[in-house]
């Protein structure tokens, strides 16, 4: 029976190369065609799948797109300044809650670049 996801011992282990080279199987497509789809050479896959070379996060996240699949967990490290900001974010009362969106919101707003008109 063919899977339709990467194994889960894989993704705990985190070993790129093994979840590469499964995320691959999985979508039927060689080397060389997962190499053209994110622009890159299928010598570099096959480094990549035997453990030679890590593929930095943001290209594992494309070679897992281009095997139909999508990575939904996020690597960062959890520091303080976190943690204090969702405590203070948790006091606030929804009043002041919505009052911090709309603040959040219109600072976006005006941080958007006008566009040029012809």
């Amino acid at each position: 029976m063919r899977q339709d996801r990467p194994d889960p011992q894989t993704l705990s282990r985190l070993r790129s190369g093994l979840l590469v080279r499964e995320a691959r199987s999985i979508a039927g497509l060689t080397q060389a065609q997962l190499a053209e789809a994110v622009g890159t050479k299928q010598s570099v896959i096959s480094r990549w799948e035997r453990g030679l070379d890590e593929p930095r996060i943001g290209t594992l996240a494309r070679l897992l797109r281009a095997c139909g699949l999508e990575a939904d967990v996020a690597f960062r490290r959890l520091d303080d300044v976190d943690r204090a900001q969702v405590r203070g974010t948790m006091r606030l009362s929804p009043e002041e809650r919505l009052v911090q969106v709309e603040q959040l919101s219109e600072l976006v707003t005006r941080a958007r670049p006008v566009p040029a008109r012809a």
